[in-house]
């Protein structure tokens, strides 16, 4: 006989939804340090100004120096928190990958400060790019963390739901994919820290495919330095217009899961909406996307862009897993507990 599901706590299930949100928090301040380019307004590291960076008076808090430095209080938050959220894990009577993984993202907050730290003192921007994309990857940790903490994760593998076709969780696992890859495409031109290196949109140059040849980067650069902008290279170009084409195949990719959750006859209640969200959260994006370069790279717009696209992978997390559940978790209910002569009754 199977035995019962681990009893889900649902203190823990919140306060691991509780550090997801922190964990977006922080990618959002992540973003507008960037954005702002005041990543290096604290020169030193673990220190701020050689004070413990607890104790940094709040009178220095200002211009630059306030956005890193409560960047830097996020994170340590955010390691207490995952902490605390392993240790509970380890405690609890959720199933040993669960705990597993909270070990796991336990290790990679740690290397997460460790990377940032390194940013500072090495000043390379490769390691601000890794950074950037484990910050991503460390989201997705916890969010599957507080899914597979909550009551919904067990109803899922109960007999009664309907197991969906192969071809959307492989969809929904591919698009999450492209969507983590276009997040590490927009962190590498947010760590170059410069000027946008195509200025207009939905075209770039004027051209639906820009010329990159020596002649006409030369003048493009001439028509940049007239606006105080930075020069700009063919492959600065490719990589934005890489950008773009990813996005499309992205938005293209989300909408035919969306449609194709529309044609199930039978599919769990959840998944519509979810998908529905889904594909709104990728409209969204990409509308940002459109106005960080409008707007030419507004601090406030280009973080929105960087945590709707957070959102947009996290929900996809949520998608695959909650696809991938209902396909290979699902088990025949527990027989009904019978009592009393009823009960001899069976035995005899």
């Amino acid at each position: 006989m199977r035995t019962p599901a681990a009893e889900t706590n649902p203190f823990l299930h919140r306060f691991a939804w509780f550090t997801a949100g922190a964990t977006l928090l922080l990618i959002c301040s992540g973003g507008m340090v960037t954005s702002k380019g005041v990543g290096l307004a604290v020169p030193d590291w673990p220190t701020t100004f050689g004070y413990n960076m607890f104790f940094f008076p709040v009178s220095q808090w200002v211009g630059g120096v306030f956005f890193e430095h409560t960047h830097r209080l996020i994170a340590s938050v955010i390691g207490f928190l995952t902490i605390i959220l392993a240790v509970w894990l380890w405690c609890s009577t959720a199933e040993r990958w669960i705990k597993t993984l909270g070990w796991v993202s336990l290790g990679a907050v740690v290397l997460q400060g460790v990377l940032g730290g390194l940013r500072v003192t090495l000043l390379k921007d490769q390691i601000g790019i890794f950074h950037a994309c484990l910050a991503q990857a460390f989201l997705g940790m916890v969010v599957i963390i507080a899914l597979a903490t909550s009551p919904i994760w067990r109803r899922l593998s109960q007999s009664g739901s309907a197991i969906p076709r192969r071809s959307l969780a492989i969809l929904a696992l591919v698009a999450s994919a492209l969507i983590y890859g276009q997040l590490a495409l927009g962190a590498t031109m947010r760590h170059q820290h410069r000027d946008l290196a195509i200025t207009d949109f939905p075209l770039a140059y004027g051209q639906v495919i820009p010329a990159t040849d020596p002649a006409t980067i030369a003048r493009i650069n001439v028509g940049r330095e007239a606006q105080a902008m930075s020069d700009v290279s063919a492959g600065q170009i490719w990589l934005q217009m890489a950008h773009r084409c990813l996005a499309a195949i992205i938005g293209l990719t989300i909408a035919a899961f969306w449609f194709f959750v529309r044609q199930e006859e039978r599919v769990a209640p959840a998944l519509p909406k979810l998908a529905t969200f889904w594909l709104a959260l990728v409209i969204a994006q990409i509308a940002l996307g459109a106005w960080t370069i409008w707007s030419n790279k507004a601090a406030d717009i280009a973080t929105a862009h960087v945590a709707v696209g957070a959102i947009t992978f996290a929900a996809g997390i949520i998608i695959s897993a909650v696809l991938l559940r209902l396909r290979h978790g699902t088990q025949p209910p527990l027989p009904a507990r019978r009592t009393g002569h009823f009960a001899e009754a069976s035995a005899a």
